[in-house]
């Protein structure tokens, strides 16, 4: 099953909604269900998508006239049918992506009789660092101690939703109870994504929305306070400019100003700007006021300019004293020369030292394994370091792959380097549910090692090959490792969804070269394994056996 990640367009309901956190559920076809109004609108790709015409009235749906579908191409409108696409259905007044790509963008019509709607559809590129698109996330403030609540229900596709897991920061939450209901602390503030899983012609997709809940404190008034210290001496030149900046935290009608008279005299060159005000994420107000000094004088020199913010239950003042800057003592030129030497020294030394890093990074990290004993794999519940898919197919025009799956990497890994791998034709006792224990061996697993070739994906293993992506992608709970063992110039036969990976990394089998334990191929392999204190074998010929040549 292909499994597709990303955030759907926030949907307009032709009747007023709530406040985004709770979605009401609907029917597929239906004249209250949501419809989508907005001229401009933007979808993630990857996801599924609709637009639906918003009717004006009921009586609308008695109407026989024919519904029509367009997309506006340069050279002219394009009638849209069931022959357009296998991912684009209609359903009358409904356009469906199964799901939304890329090439989806551009303006849409829609046209029944005399009644006609256009939309300018904008699909982007999903993120590549995070489970959301943050460029439309929906935002909530909760105050402290109300109530938080969120309602992971979708107003469209809630009937072909096989389950519904939430998400706080891009992690799994314990209490996945939906609604999610609890009284709001500052701890609850965060990013939280409902993902729906739906099943559509034998493929599950996923569907995801987005809140940023904020946690703001209570209203009870504060005494002002002004930030930093309460006397801050300035160094000034004469002649020049300068501008101060007095910050507080105070309540919301709360006064903050300038005092800047001397003897019932102001400065002429002294003047004081307008009050801006944000609300922190605690409730409370930060105000800002700027005292700008033009030309400054001996008579600015050594006089208090006062910032005061005030109310009913207090007051708080702070100082700006303006002190003249002492000019900096020449250095030596000789020592200005030794210290630029010392400074391209240790330059050199630095990009030398991260050069050296970069190219070696590999094997310090596995001396670092090595000398600290490191193990990731005591307290993860994991049975397997790695779940192996290869081609199954043991033709002889495939037993070189199929002796290095079954043979070379176990060979290698287990007897040499103490990893435990599953084999499925191996450790599988025959006669069971295949698709179940699969999708458990692979949950089982630290690591899904994919051997490929050209034949490849034309064989029984897309299923291990998707379930491995779904727990990458979604379940974040295994990481992927390529291994090319013949030359592919092309991958575009593997799901689009892999490139979403952080990291896809293609270790290529280069036959002699890759021959030795110490080569570059098996060093970039135990990298991208977990980290496991074992030590290897001394029994082990240090070279593998010659493999057949193509």
């Amino acid at each position: 099953m292909a499994a597709h990640a990303s955030v759907l367009a926030w949907e307009i309901p032709c009747t007023p909604e709530s406040d985004g956190l709770h979605f009401i559920g609907s029917q597929r076809v239906g004249h209250e269900e949501t419809c989508t109004s907005r001229l401009h609108i933007t979808a993630v790709e990857g996801e599924p998508f609709y637009l639906k015409y918003c009717l004006s009235s009921p009586e609308h749906e008695k109407k026989t006239t024919t519904i029509k579908w367009y997309k506006n191409e340069s050279h002219g409108p394009v009638d849209l049918n069931l022959s357009s696409s296998p991912r684009i259905l209609l359903r009358g007044y409904v356009l469906e992506f199964w799901p939304v790509e890329l090439t989806d963008s551009g303006s849409y019509s829609f046209q029944m009789g005399n009644d006609t709607h256009d939309w300018k559809l904008n699909v982007i590129p999903r993120s590549k660092h995070s489970c959301f698109t943050e460029k439309l996330v929906k935002s909530k403030a909760v105050e402290v101690k109300k109530s938080l609540q969120i309602a992971c229900e979708h107003n469209y596709y809630q009937q072909l939703v096989n389950r519904t897991v939430l998400y706080k920061n891009c992690t799994k939450m314990e209490n996945n109870q939906n609604p999610f209901l609890k009284n709001a602390e500052f701890k609850d503030q965060g990013y939280y994504t409902c993902v729906f899983f739906l099943h559509h012609n034998g493929k599950l997709f996923n569907v995801t929305k987005t809140f940023n809940i904020t946690i703001v404190g209570d209203h009870s008034n504060i005494i002002p306070a002004l930030l930093g210290p309460k006397i801050h001496e300035v160094k000034v030149k004469l002649g020049k400019d300068i501008q101060l900046n007095c910050s507080a935290l105070l309540n919301e009608k709360d006064v903050i100003y300038w005092n800047t008279w001397r003897k019932n005299e102001k400065d002429p060159n002294v003047h004081e700007g307008e009050v801006t005000r944000t609300r922190t994420s605690e409730g409370k107000w930060l105000a800002s006021t700027i005292l700008r000094i033009e030309n400054i004088n001996t008579r600015n020199l050594n006089f208090a300019y006062n910032c005061t913010a005030v109310n009913q239950g207090g007051i708080d003042t702070k100082s700006f004293v303006l002190l003249v800057e002492e000019d900096m003592v020449d250095i030596p030129g000789h020592v200005f020369t030794r210290g630029m030497i010392v400074a391209v020294v240790i330059s050199v030394v630095a990009v030398c030292l991260v050069t050296v890093g970069v190219i070696y990074r590999v094997d310090l990290v596995l001396f670092y394994r090595h000398f600290m004993g490191r193990d990731e794999t005591l307290t993860d519940g994991k049975t397997y370091d790695a779940f192996v898919s290869y081609l199954k197919e043991c033709q002889p025009e495939h037993g070189e792959e199929h002796a290095f799956a079954v043979e070379t990497l176990p060979r290698v890994l287990e007897k040499h380097f103490g990893y435990k791998l599953c084999i499925f034709e191996r450790d599988v006792v025959p006669g069971g549910a295949v698709v179940d224990e699969i999708h458990s061996l692979i949950e089982k697993s630290r690591r899904l090692i994919i051997v490929l070739s050209k034949s490849y994906m034309s064989s029984e293993v897309r299923y291990e090959l998707e379930s491995g992506l779904h727990e990458a992608l979604v379940e974040r709970k295994i990481k992927i490792i390529l291994i090319e063992f013949t030359p592919i110039g092309d991958f575009r036969f593997l799901p689009q969804s892999l490139k979403l990976l952080k990291s896809h990394r293609v270790l290529k089998w280069k036959a002699e070269k890759s021959l030795s334990y110490n080569s570059r191929f098996w060093k970039n392999l135990l990298y991208l394994m977990p980290a496991k204190a074992v030590k290897p074998c001394r029994d082990e010929s240090e070279v593998l056996p010659v493999l057949l040549k193509s």
